[in-house]
């Protein structure tokens, strides 16, 4: 059995370079780099690293940065962020980052952008922000997009270089309120299920509804992000997601992200009713299975969601697993190996990036001049 069973869904990665028990975090941050070659090479269409701040099992602190490392350790995939927390930044800062990488890196480069702030107050205090500041963050997004276009408007006339006129692809990362965000502007949207699967579906009929076409968009684009994981067995796929839902359960007891540690030792742990309701909670809603529950889940997913794209989040300790996991989910895919692997020299690809001919929205005419299509 193959997933999907309509032509044109994409799969995607993102990686939050998470810390395993007794690692430097610079061996997660080197393991990123490799796990972005390696899902390269299996025909993933991109590969997008995260933003934390103070996490102890967590070792993605500046994506800009990291994605630097990613892109030029690639030369086909598109690379980017998922994402930056722009009320943690300034704008014309981010801006400046993301032209720096889309220079470098023409044609691959996305600007995934949410609105979370930092998780704890210790941590939003040393960024200099508060809570509050997630409440601008249209507003933010506004000034951001202003630098490339060159029509922002407001304060003194500073313009971001080398941003202006370039076109990274940005998205708007959503749990709910953010999605209208994402029509408002015109963007492209991802979201996972994170406040349950029909108040996800709802937000995206929400985006559909509101979406008006902009300068980056002609038509909605839908990303789900979620945890896939493929085994021969359904608990062995179990299992994988078992060291990254205990790390959530514990942290919401304890008020901190641990490093991964390996299911069995978790089997064995004993649990307070409350570890344990979180831990349960945290292991539901997922897709995993074997290849034909896995495709089955994920055909069933598409089909109510009406993705254009399905981006992959699954961590776990057991990184030979979760590679062969991700191995599978190509094949059931059908995704092939691209024909260009090695890092590129900064210049745009001549493969893999053209439009294809599925149902993602690169593949009708786009609307007004300058438009660009998602790719």
């Amino acid at each position: 059995m193959t997933f999907p069973p309509a032509a044109g869904i994409r799969l995607s990665v993102l990686d939050r370079s998470r810390i395993r028990r007794g690692e430097e975090p610079a061996r997660a941050l080197r393991d990123t780099v490799r796990f972005a070659r390696q899902v390269e090479a299996l025909g993933y269409h991109r590969f997008w690293v995260a933003e934390h701040h103070g996490v102890p099992g967590v070792a993605g602190s500046a994506p800009t940065v990291l994605a630097a490392a990613v892109a030029a350790a690639t030369s086909v995939i598109r690379v980017g962020t998922g994402g930056v927390m722009l009320p943690n930044h300034r704008p014309l800062v981010v801006a400046e980052q993301f032209g720096v990488l889309e220079s470098l890196h023409p044609g691959r480069i996305d600007m995934g952008l949410g609105r979370s702030v930092g998780f704890t107050d210790g941590v939003r205090r040393a960024l200099g922000r508060d809570k509050a500041a997630a409440d601008d963050f249209d507003a933010q997004l506004t000034e951001l997009l202003g630098y490339f276009t060159g029509d922002r408007t407001g304060g003194p006339r500073v313009r971001a270089r080398p941003a202006e006129g370039l076109r990274p692809q940005p998205f708007v990362l959503a749990t709910g309120a953010g999605a209208q965000v994402a029509a408002d502007l015109g963007l492209p949207l991802v979201i996972g299920a994170v406040r349950g699967e029909e108040a996800m579906l709802r937000a995206i009929d929400g985006y559909r509804r509101g979406f008006r076409p902009s300068h980056w968009a002609e038509r909605p684009y839908v990303v789900v992000a979620g945890n896939v994981a493929v085994a021969a067995t359904a608990e062995r796929a179990r299992e994988l997601l078992v060291p990254e839902a205990w790390s959530l359960a514990h942290s919401r007891v304890h008020g901190e992200f641990p490093p991964l540690v390996p299911a069995e030792e978790i089997a064995a742990r004993p649990m307070g009713d409350r570890e344990r309701g979180y831990f349960d909670e945290a292991l539901r809603g997922h897709v995993y299975g074997t290849p034909e529950e896995a495709a089955t889940a994920l055909a069933a997913l598409t089909a109510r969601s009406g993705a254009d794209e399905i981006l992959v989040t699954t961590s776990s300790y057991d990184r030979a697993a979760l590679l062969e996991s991700y191995r599978a989910l190509a094949r059931l895919a059908g995704l092939r190996a691209p024909a260009v692997t090695a890092p590129d020299s900064g210049t745009a690809p001549d493969t893999g990036t053209a439009p294809d001919t599925g149902t993602a929205p690169d593949t009708g005419a786009w609307a007004g001049a300058g438009a660009t299509p998602v790719s």
